[in-house]
Formats: C-alpha cells, structure tokens, sequence
C-alpha cells in the first residue's frame, strides 16, 4: 500500500478545549478532513519557539521528514513583526510564540521548495516573513469579511486559477486585516470585487506555492474547486523512492 504524503500542519494554541480540562494544541477538522479526502496524511506539529523566536536550523530539521506544508488560519500577527509602531484595537489572539514558529516555517518551506498551501492567517504570515505588511483592519461599511461568501477573482493563468479550474470563485471569509504592502516576490492573483488581495503567489518560487485569504476547507466537502485546492497540495507533495 503506498503512504500518504505526510503534510505538516502546525497547531494552534487554544486557552479552553471541551473535555480536556487543560489549555491544548488544536488543528481545525475541516482542514484536517480536506487533507484526508485529498488523499493526505495531515500531522499537527507543536509550535515551539521560545521567547517567541524559532531557530532556523531547528524548524529545517522538524519540517525535513514532511512532504508538504500547510499554514492554517488563526489569530492575527503580532503587528511589531512587520515594523508597525502600535496594534490596532481589534486584533486578536496574538501568540508571539505562534507568530515566531510560523514565520520560520514559511521561511523554511519557501526556501526548500517544500508545497506549501497558505490559508487566511497562513497568507498573512507568509507576506510577513518575506517582508511585507498587514492592513490591521479594514471594517468599515461594504468592507466586510467576517462570516460572508463572497465572489473572488482570481488572475487568468495562476495557478490558483488553474488549480480551481475557474476565474470566479464562492470563497467563505472570515477576516479584518489583508495584505497592505507585498512582500518580496509576491504577486497578487485574486481580489475580491472591493479590491481586497485574496490571493498571493511567488514569482520564481523554488516549489509549488498557494496562499488564498479566505477558508477553502469551510466549502471543500461540498465545492470541487477549492477541495482541489487540498488535492493539488498533496499531489505535488514529496514522496521518497
């Protein structure tokens, strides 16, 4: 029987879990269950960074037996990891140990060539760590993301677009803060109809790379273009002789 390609999925800390009595370490079971139906085998890995910095060669190390890796949503970045002077009042969750393990996971994956699939906060932190910023948060009138479907565009010929099969998709969004300034390498390949970055690829990236700001594991059971999202990253993940 071959095995199926071992994706990396780094955890996100939760304060309060149901029936555990402790704080604990989860991953969202959509994700988990998009990987699987793509015929991956999904591993939470523990995001350890203490003093909120992950050592490079460490997260080399941890990430080498993985044949892929996906970035999962969660809580905002920590605004003083893009250079901004002071945090916006509505964000959320931040986690400095969480922020400085997914950092250097994304570094690390990038430089490898490792397929990467980036989602939501997964995009955010990618931007970060090849330099870019964050718009801290866009709510206002008509600018909502939170809770919606909503239309998204995406750039004839990315590999969003090809991946999907489509130039239009339904995406479920839940977030206040997107791209502002793009990191180094970055190019924009989908938008919502108000102009909001909901897409991101590398120019010349070394392996596979997609980093989309909305949920496609919320829809993948029922919506064949953003389970092939999933598909995609396992079928080009690394499989040993």
């Amino acid at each position: 029987m071959t095995r199926r390609p071992l994706v990396a999925l780094p955890a996100r800390f939760s304060a309060t879990t149901p029936g555990l009595g402790h704080p604990a370490e989860v991953s969202a079971r959509a994700l988990v269950e998009a990987v699987w139906r793509a015929g991956g085998e999904p591993a939470g890995l523990h995001p350890h960074a203490p003093g909120g910095t992950a050592g490079p060669a460490e997260v080399a190390a941890r990430l080498a037996r993985f044949d892929a890796l996906l970035l999962p949503g969660g809580g905002d970045v920590a605004p003083h990891r893009y250079g901004a002077d002071r945090a916006h009042r509505t964000v959320y969750d931040v986690d400095d140990e969480q922020d400085g393990f997914d950092l250097e996971l994304a570094r690390q994956a990038l430089a490898r060539g490792l397929p990467l699939l980036a989602v939501c906060r997964g995009l955010q932190v990618v931007n970060t760590a090849l330099g870019g910023t964050l718009y801290q948060d866009m709510s206002a009138p008509g600018r909502t993301h939170r809770h919606v479907r909503h239309p998204v565009f995406l750039a004839p010929g990315s590999a969003v677009a090809r991946v999907t099969g489509t130039d239009k998709t339904e995406a479920s969004c839940y977030h206040h803060q997107h791209v502002d300034r793009l990191g180094e390498g970055l190019e924009v390949t989908a938008r919502a109809a108000d102009g909001t970055v909901e897409g991101v690829e590398l120019v010349d990236g070394a392996g596979w790379f997609v980093a989309v700001q909305w949920h496609p594991e919320d829809t993948a059971h029922e919506d064949p273009a953003q389970q092939r999202l999933f598909d995609a990253l396992v079928r080009t993940a690394y499989r040993p002789a």
